[in-house]
């Protein structure tokens, strides 16, 4: 199978040295050389600077890895050359094109895997399939809290340059953490926005905004809320749901998930596999890509999916939300 990924950044680089530690090697890069990490670790493989000599290739698959309001210019292309797409979060940074993506997926044919690596992570499986078995009850509330420093994200570069804090490559923090508004709607169901407040005040030197509180409503008529900051230190994530019957907590920093029963009075616990990291579900990702690729499987996290998370982050930064700035 032929692979091309483009974006050479970090999550780029993430998913050359994981499909390499799969045993592919049929790789071509597309890149625009502005990636501040060392290339050694590129030199074996062929690049291509212009995305139709790239796709003339005949690449099976892509890998959207590139800044995020430049993803809809490989996506499109890619997608109506009938490649499967494992296209990172988000969708892109507006609603511009994307029926237009749509349209091109339909018609050449290909699956698309949208990269919300949290989708395969151990613990938030296990809660997934505990929500679905009614272990809390009915669910009527959620909470998602992630706050982490901007400037340790990438202590290679400088973080005033990095996508995630220039509004003309997608950034800021709604787009770039929107991982919560995806895995609440995978375990929960796919919120409506009900409110969002955002404002720059981290004295991080940068014009995007660097904290949000969002609101969120079921379709189960249950409340949430998710808030994102690039200031907290150390980084924090962590997720409650209370249902009716009990209570769902998990934490990222060690991968637990705990489970209250009412009817038991008692916690729970849930650990991930021993040995488990960070790199883990992105493993688990790019195999389930692959078996996408081979017709084994379809995507867990579809076009949709992504689509529904890039409305509710518009919608939030948009005049359906508040900007702190302007009181």
């Amino acid at each position: 199978m032929k692979f091309l990924i483009a974006g050479l950044g970090s999550i780029g680089r993430r998913h050359l040295r994981n499909l390499i530690a799969l045993g592919e090697r049929d790789i071509i890069l597309y890149r625009n050389r502005l990636s501040t990490l060392p290339d050694d670790e590129l030199a074996s493989f062929p690049v291509e600077t212009d995305l139709d000599a790239a796709l003339a290739r005949h690449p099976e698959t892509v890998i959207v890895s590139n800044p995020t309001s430049l993803h809809l210019d490989v996506a499109i292309p890619a997608a109506k050359a009938g490649c499967h797409l494992l296209l990172e979060k988000p969708v892109s940074h507006s609603l511009e094109r994307i029926e237009d993506l749509r349209s091109a997926v339909k018609h050449g044919g290909g699956q698309v895997l949208m990269g919300f690596q949290f989708r395969f992570h151990p613990t938030l499986s296990i809660a997934a399939r505990l929500l679905a078995e009614g272990a809390i009850g009915r669910p009527v509330a959620a909470r998602s809290h992630w706050g982490e420093y901007l400037p340790s994200w990438h202590p290679w570069e400088d973080y005033r340059q990095s996508y995630s804090a220039r509004a003309d490559l997608g950034g800021g923090v709604v787009l770039t953490l929107c991982h919560p508004l995806d895995y609440l709607g995978w375990l929960l169901g796919k919120p409506k926005l009900a409110w969002a407040y955002t404002a720059t005040l981290g004295d991080l030197g940068i014009s995007v905004e660097d904290v949000a509180e969002i609101g969120l409503r079921f379709p189960n008529g249950a409340v949430g809320s998710v808030h994102l900051d690039y200031v907290q230190r150390p980084a924090t994530h962590h997720l409650e749901i209370v249902g009716t019957l009990g209570t769902l907590r998990w934490n990222n920093t060690d991968g637990s998930l705990q489970l209250y029963r009412a009817t038991e009075a008692t916690w729970k616990s849930f650990a991930p596999p021993k040995g488990f990291e960070r790199n883990w579900m992105f493993m688990e990702e790019i195999r389930h890509f692959l078996a996408i690729a081979r017709g084994e499987t379809t995507s867990c996290c579809t076009l949709d999916d992504g689509i529904h998370t890039l409305e509710i982050a518009v919608r939030a930064l948009s005049k359906n939300g508040m900007n702190l700035r302007n009181l």
